[in-house]
């Protein structure tokens, strides 16, 4: 997943799926299962997501998408343990940081030898 920009206060439904590498039509199925996610519609219906939209986003993804939890068990996680999934998934976001950055390390020290 990339990193949204601090700069912008919304972002379109492309954007968000770009960050999660997933379709567009599947940010839009989570919003029936998750009712968590719920961008604002501007009044073409064009949905805008915040940072807090992106957020719950990135939990849902990290449960069902990188966890591989089906998405009634990731919904019941959700409802029970909010706050235990959204620490597990900050920890596993901070896992995944260091490996590519200890991987970069060791491309690093291959490229001296």
């Amino acid at each position: 997943m990339t990193e949204p920009k601090d700069l912008k206060l919304y972002y379109n439904i492309s954007e968000v799926a770009k960050m999660f590498d997933v379709k567009e039509t599947l940010l839009r199925y989570w919003e029936t299962v998750f009712p968590q996610i719920s961008p604002k519609k501007s009044g073409r219906n064009i949905r805008q997501y915040t940072k807090e939209d992106i957020e719950k986003i990135r939990i849902v993804h990290n449960l069902v998408k990188v966890r591989g939890l089906r998405l009634a068990a990731a919904a019941q996680l959700l409802r029970k343990n909010k706050e235990g999934v959204v620490q597990t998934a900050d920890v596993l976001d901070e896992l995944r940081a260091i490996r590519k950055e200890l991987v970069r390390l060791k491309a690093d020290i291959s490229g001296l030898e």
